[in-house]
């Protein structure tokens, strides 16, 4: 059965102080952004009878703002957005690159960061860059706004750690203190575009003199039922030259970090030897 629109309550506001308000009223309608993962399951009756809370004319969570020590992402701000906008494309290229492997362009101009983010899946495409800069994702509710670390908003599959009543108001990027020696975003599907991943990764290091590895920051998705940072790895790494045998090493932690499983896309082993293939092939150099 297909949705159907006279069987749907939607709710517009208009100002980011009227959605709060409009939510608490009615904490069962369902936030609604881009729609690109919720017109799914619109188009499978799965909303039938439920209020939407459309928050697509809140134009202030439309904006990106570039302030003194980083980036601003309204949560409306969309995937094509990010990939135009110069700044992000100079201090933030990673996400850049994860953006533009975001479905066709019909996706990228209507997906939203703050939805992408909402929806929680495993396999989002964003995360793993999200996470190696160390994003703080700003939630609004009747109680006020409060600061999520990237590496805490997510509680599993399709889960957040919101609130009852919270909204997605923003996406905060700090700038690093210092510029990382390289970075890489890659992402692994069933074929060279429009795939939901197998695996993801994002990877940032930063060397210091005669070549030792100050701070790696080194993230993976679908890789388990929320993005992780690979602190085991990070944490061989410090301190240490890239040699041969550092960077064989530090791959044999990885599944200290992850929990990849077999699923209708990919099998838990090929999802362990890509990713320690893509790992190695970062720390090396030999990915750009």
């Amino acid at each position: 059965m297909r949705g159907d629109a006279k069987s749907m309550t939607v709710l517009s506001p208009r100002t980011a102080a009227e959605a709060v308000r409009t939510y608490a009223k009615v904490p069962s309608a369902l936030p609604f952004a881009g729609g690109t993962d919720v017109m799914v399951g619109w188009n499978l009756g799965q909303l039938n009878g439920r209020a939407v809370l459309d928050l697509s004319r809140v134009a202030e969570w439309r904006k990106i703002r570039v302030v003194s020590d980083g980036v601003d992402l309204g949560s409306l701000v969309t995937h094509a957005q990010i990939q135009a906008h110069p700044v992000l494309r100079k201090r933030f290229p990673l996400l850049v690159a994860a953006c533009a492997t975001v479905g066709a362009a019909q996706i990228q101009n209507r997906g939203t960061i703050g939805g992408n983010i909402a929806n929680a899946s495993p396999a989002g495409d964003t995360f793993p860059a999200l996470s190696v800069y160390e994003a703080t994702v700003r939630a609004v509710g009747p109680n006020g706004r409060r600061g999520v670390p990237i590496s805490g908003i997510f509680a599993g599959v399709k889960k957040t750690t919101l609130k009852p009543g919270e909204l997605i108001e923003a996406v905060f990027l700090p700038f690093p203190d210092k510029a990382p020696t390289r970075g890489v975003f890659r992402k692994v599907g069933t074929r060279a575009a429009q795939a939901i991943s197998k695996t993801v990764f994002a990877g940032l290091v930063w060397n210091g003199k005669d070549g030792v590895l100050t701070e790696a920051r080194l993230a993976f998705g679908s890789m388990a039922p929320t993005v992780r940072r690979l602190h085991a790895v990070e944490g061989f790494l410090r301190g240490r030259r890239l040699t041969e045998t550092v960077i064989t090493a530090a791959a044999e932690l990885l599944p200290n970090d992850v929990s990849p499983i077999d699923d209708i896309r990919s099998t838990r082993e090929y999802r362990l030897m890509v990713s320690r293939n893509l790992l190695i092939a970062f720390l090396k150099g030999e990915v750009k």
